[in-house]
């Protein structure tokens, strides 16, 4: 498995719509594997195609924190206390529905074919490092896709892994968290990125 470039806004790619995969092959397979390495190693919980670079409708998913402490163990014993860059989440209870859900979870051509209530909660993004924004999301979703085995599959969850699938399917369709802002405070941080850009930026949060 291979560790992947992770585009950043303003990337152009990342505004454009990814296609369906009407046939998945043993080389998407393995795109997803390194979208997986990749999301583990910069500590994210989500990762889709198009933030490297393909635009394929797939998505990675896992929100277990365990996985990140028994990776930062290991990285501490390869590193001999380097400092890192990379982001870990923070501490978070499962909710019930969740915990019926195995992780990692990879989607191909996911839907959301029903959703209710709303919520807000603060994101962040792997593409947009170091920026966490409240964005209002729907609460509960259903979600058809088809797995790493190319089987048909349909879940429901709520929580975290509820925002977590929203924000990713928006990147499928050329959208940021940022594009669900208020005009005013979208172009704001916009613009502050474009001319900044993300070394002052610092923060522990987990990114999707």
């Amino acid at each position: 498995m291979a560790i992947l470039e992770v585009l950043k806004f303003p990337d152009s790619r990342l505004k454009k719509l990814s296609k369906k995969l009407n046939n998945i092959l043993e080389s998407d397979i393995a795109l997803s594997l390194n979208m997986l390495e990749t999301m583990y190693k910069f500590r994210g919980i989500g990762l889709a195609a198009p933030q490297v670079g393909q635009l394929k409708r797939l998505i990675v998913i896992d929100i277990r924190s365990s996985r990140y402490d028994d990776l930062q163990k290991s990285d501490n014993k390869e590193s001999d206390n380097k400092e890192s860059d990379n982001k870990e989440p923070s501490s978070y209870q499962l909710t019930d529905l969740e915990k019926k859900i195995s992780m990692p979870l990879v989607l191909f051509n996911p839907e959301i074919i029903e959703s209710k209530s709303t919520t807000t909660f603060d994101e962040g993004c792997l593409s947009i490092p170091g920026y966490y924004e409240t964005v209002q999301r729907k609460k509960w979703v259903k979600v058809k896709y088809q797995n790493e085995k190319k089987e048909f599959c349909e879940l429901q969850s709520d929580g975290l892994l509820s925002i977590c699938i929203q924000h990713e399917i928006d990147h499928l369709d050329g959208k940021l968290f940022l594009d669900r802002l208020s005009f005013v405070k979208s172009k704001r941080l916009k613009t502050e990125i474009k001319k900044h850009g993300y070394d002052l930026k610092e923060d522990t949060k987990s990114e999707e």
